[in-house]
């Protein structure tokens, strides 16, 4: 019996290290699992997180200059930065907004060249009016603007509180005319609506709130489908989106896209499954 006894704690003296070298392994395992899903590729990594945001910021700029534009009917605006020109004789009507062929600095710092284009009926300001966006060589920081915007003005009656209906079908090219262009597609229905600075004359004081479906796709040809879930905040004085989620959805498979709870920053998060990512956009 006693030598039985030797032999029991000797084969649990063998058992204990064999199970902890189990374990450390099942645990180095463990963890090589969870390294296979870092963000191992350009997409991942703020591409599309980025992409998206620049062109939505571009969009929002876009419409912002174009409504303050039709209250200048014919003039200068954003100090002296472009000139506007409207046509009331033919219908549609045509709205110009010309910056010329070099970069103008605007009253909000930022470098533009080309035209803005903007067809409508009626009154500018008209309930349920249909504008439609164009443009001839546009450039904003260098980085140019093509394509269609349409916007439709929506009244709740309650002065600050309308809101825009807005179809996107616009490019932004990064880079033109170099060996590194890269044209990104943004397409999609929206619903812009006011946050602040709509009875403001400045407009780095104007912020919206933006819903609805679009997709992008990358220059590298890879698309994404963007289901706003929490609006975007996007203020014209930042150059990030500010805050929102968003369920992106693509050849990677399933995302959700967090860019924080609001204040101008180039900080956003992305979610794979269980893993959480910091991400730093480019503005």
């Amino acid at each position: 019996m006693h030598c039985s006894t030797n032999f029991r704690k000797g084969i649990f003296f063998i058992v204990i290290p064999v199970l902890l070298v189990a374990v450390s392994a099942v645990f180095f395992m463990a963890c090589q699992k969870s390294n296979d899903n870092n963000l191992n590729n350009g997409d991942d990594q703020g591409g599309y997180a980025s992409d998206a945001s620049r062109l939505e910021w571009a969009t929002d700029d876009v419409i912002s200059i174009a409504d303050a534009a039709g209250q200048v009917y014919n003039g200068t605006y954003m100090g002296g930065a472009c000139t506007v020109g409207t046509d009331t004789t033919d219908n549609p009507h045509v709205l110009v907004i010309r910056f010329g062929n070099e970069d103008n600095l605007g009253s909000d710092n930022r470098l533009r060249s080309g035209t803005i284009i903007v067809t409508y009926s009626g009154e500018y300001t008209d309930p349920n009016q249909l504008h439609t966006i164009t443009f001839d060589n546009y450039t904003i920081n260098d980085n140019q603007l093509s394509g269609t915007i349409t916007t439709t003005r929506i009244d709740t009656t309650i002065l600050g509180n309308w809101y825009y209906r807005v179809a996107v079908n616009d490019t932004m090219t990064l880079y033109p005319n170099t060996s590194n262009t890269q044209i990104t597609a943004w397409q999609g229905s929206l619903t812009r609506k006011w946050v602040a600075g709509y009875q403001e004359s400045d407009r780095s004081k104007e912020i919206f709130s933006i819903s609805g479906l679009t997709k992008l796709t990358r220059a590298n040809s890879h698309a994404f489908n963007f289901n706003i879930a929490t609006p975007l905040q996007v203020a014209l004085n930042c150059n990030y989106v500010e805050s929102g989620v968003v369920n992106v959805t693509g050849t990677l498979g399933t995302r959700i896209l967090n860019y924080g709870a609001g204040g101008c920053d180039a900080a956003a998060q992305l979610n794979i499954g269980v893993h959480v990512y910091e991400l730093t956009l480019t503005p």
